[in-house]
């Protein structure tokens, strides 16, 4: 009689890969950098050299026209003072983005020690199907808000944006987040501030040709356009991004409607044909009406502006903004847990028994 065959086999290759992920949660980091090559830093070159490219025409203008031809050494050392302190501050929130980790999702471990039960091992006491709750593509558990990378290989926790290679080719995540928003803070105003110096300073120059240094207007036109064309590109973001902050969403929740289906409350078991939480695919153009609509409404982390920004650059003191304002800070929190808005739950119930009822419809 031939020997029985298991119903499950795995290699001993995929056995010693699996071993390692779960037994080393800093695997995933590793496998991360070394994922990444030196042409992925070039993007990251170039944003540097965006940013101090123009601070010797900016030297030069402030230098000749405000020292020399105006003589006001006040104005001077005021404008010397903003743009180099700007540039200072997004200089440190960049270096904080390229440097700090985004949201490692650490694995469960289990300690050499301690026993397993086979029914433990079997049936764990998580939801695999459940969407959100198990990343099928890292294999393990996902928390509330994080989401899988493709380039970094791995789920990055509360992914605010996306995998951004200006910043040297990183994720935005929970601990890196305030210090993007600082960053673009920082460059819009920064933009904004050269832009107006120059404008005043070409302005001064076509009334007064004879008083100027012939070279001057050139690092005041370049300065002009260059500031100009970036706080039209960089404002609107931060813009964007500080809205996103006051209502405690991140890009995906804003711009992915969809998303409300993980949250809803369980459905009634019989009286439709909806998986329990609804799937994307399986709803009808009414049903997705219904989701779009109720996606303006519900904002399920939304606390109240003033909590959102708490909680977003974690102060938790009086004056505990203060020294943000050099590099934005890092979340409050693990990054797994978050508060939720109480009206929420109300909404979230309406719109899964409208689902049900157009469903019904619609059968």
């Amino acid at each position: 009689m031939p020997p029985r065959r298991p119903l499950l086999s795995f290699s001993e290759h995929e056995l010693q890969s699996r071993s390692h992920s779960l037994a080393s949660p800093s695997s995933a980091l590793s496998d991360t950098e070394s994922r990444k090559r030196w042409y992925h830093f070039l993007p990251l070159c170039a944003t540097l050299f965006f940013i101090l490219a123009p601070q010797p025409s900016l030297f030069y203008v402030l230098i000749d026209f405000h020292l020399l031809t105006l003589r006001a050494p006040i104005i001077f050392t005021m404008h010397m003072l903003v743009t180099c302190t700007l540039t200072f501050m997004l200089l440190s929130s960049l270096m904080v983005c390229t440097t700090r980790d985004p949201g490692p999702v650490n694995v469960l471990q289990v300690e050499e020690n301690e026993d397993m039960s086979i029914t433990e091992a079997l049936m764990p006491d998580i939801d695999f199907d459940a969407p959100g709750k198990w990343c099928r593509k890292c294999w393990a558990p996902k928390p509330e808000r994080a989401h899988h990378c493709s380039f970094c290989g791995r789920c990055v926790l509360k992914l605010v944006d996306h995998h951004c290679p200006w910043l040297g080719s990183t994720c935005i995540g929970h601990r890196t987040y305030p210090a993007f928003v600082h960053f673009l803070t920082c460059v819009t105003l920064l933009s904004l501030y050269v832009a107006i110096i120059s404008i005043l300073a070409l302005m001064y120059a076509f009334n007064n040709p004879l008083l100027v240094n012939e070279f001057t207007p050139v690092h005041e036109l370049v300065l002009c356009s260059a500031s100009i064309i970036a706080t039209l590109v960089i404002g609107p973001f931060a813009i964007y991004h500080l809205y996103l902050v006051s209502t405690n969403q991140t890009t995906l929740e804003h711009i992915s409607p969809f998303m409300l289906l993980r949250h809803l409350p369980r459905l009634p078991p019989t009286g439709h044909s909806l998986s329990d939480p609804p799937l994307e695919p399986e709803l009808s153009y009414t049903q997705r009406c219904l989701v779009k609509d109720a996606h303006g409404a519900v904002r399920i982390y939304d606390i109240g502006w003033r909590k959102n920004w708490t909680q977003v650059f974690g102060w938790n003191r009086k004056y505990g903004w203060v020294y943000r304002l050099w590099f934005g800070g890092a979340s409050a929190g693990d990054g797994k847990v978050f508060p939720r808005n109480p009206r929420t739950d109300e909404m979230l119930a309406r719109l899964a028994s409208e689902l049900v009822k157009a469903d019904r419809y619609n059968q």
